[in-house]
């Protein structure tokens, strides 16, 4: 089996970072290194996950803030416009029989 390391598609960087130029549509050399690009994606895919989790944490105080925020302004906008309703629709009526 060929070692990602000796392909001609694989790149090391001298700071020890791999870089593939292989596309599995187009020159695969083994059976193999369609498993291993699968690998390589789901790593991505999970890395990338992580970071909007850590980013959703971060903005969980933030959005909090704004929904109480907005939820006072709604409540106080409600209040305001209390005066607008008739002042008999929230007076129960009483039985006069």
């Amino acid at each position: 089996m060929l070692e990602c390391k000796d392909c001609e598609f694989c790149e090391i960087l001298p700071d020890g970072h791999r870089t593939f130029k292989c596309d599995p549509f187009v020159n695969v050399k083994e059976d193999a290194c369609i498993a291993k690009w699968q690998l390589i994606r789901l790593d991505m895919l999970v890395a990338s996950y992580q970071k909007m989790i850590e980013w959703q944490a971060k903005m969980a105080p933030l959005q909090n803030k704004i929904f109480k925020y907005m939820q006072r302004e709604i409540e106080d906008m409600d209040e305001t416009e209390r005066w607008k309703v008739d002042s008999d629709e929230d007076v129960e009526p009483s039985d006069t029989d």
